[in-house]
């Protein structure tokens, strides 16, 4: 007794991984390949981004050592001027009793007027090389927040990417390369501090 038609599963299963291959086989590799080479992008963002952090944050650390020291020798240049205004005030109580101050007191008073001028130089110095650790803490921030954004940008079109593999929907695989794309931009514009 024949229990119904006999169809070939196998030929047909072979029949429709062939089309598969055909139609669908070059899509996914296309898209495997792209989401490779974004994978790659992601990663050389992502190490950029910490780089460029951890840079910053060493170059602020090393503004604020330098604002310290400043701030140490504006208080040795008060010092010293309290001393100078000090000698100064001696040589005017003998001046007041109608007495000439002994020339050690001047030479004292103008020591410390000569002493304050190099510290404040001093001082301005290590503002000066403060306020250029800041800028250059504040472009790698500006880098980072780029390279940042870039990796979200990456890992955004990564999953599009490997949702148009499984769905073998150009449409999300373009939207995939757009974001991808626009990750490249970003960490570009990143890279050239723009």
């Amino acid at each position: 007794m024949p229990e119904g038609p006999e169809v070939d599963t196998d030929r047909l299963h072979e029949a429709i991984h062939e089309e598969l291959e055909h139609e669908g086989g070059r899509l996914v590799r296309a898209i495997a390949l792209t989401t490779a080479v974004l994978a790659a992008l992601a990663a050389v963002s992502s190490l950029r981004a910490g780089a460029t952090v951890n840079e910053a944050l060493l170059l602020q650390t090393e503004a604020t050592r330098l604002q310290a020291e400043a701030s140490d020798q504006w208080a040795y240049y008060q010092a010293k001027g309290i001393k100078a205004s000090l000698q100064e005030g001696v040589a005017a109580s003998y001046a007041a009793a109608g007495r000439t101050p002994p020339p050690e007191v001047a030479g004292r008073a103008d020591r410390y007027r000569a002493e304050q001028r190099e510290i404040e130089a001093r001082a301005r110095e290590k503002e000066k090389e403060r306020d250029a650790r800041a800028e250059e803490s504040a472009h790698l921030l500006h880098e980072h927040h780029g390279q940042a954004a870039a990796v979200a940008l990456f890992q955004v079109s990564i999953a599009l990417g490997a949702v148009a593999a499984l769905t073998r929907l150009r449409l999300v695989w373009v939207g995939s390369l757009l974001l991808g794309l626009a990750g490249l931009a970003s960490a570009a514009r990143a890279l050239l501090h723009l």
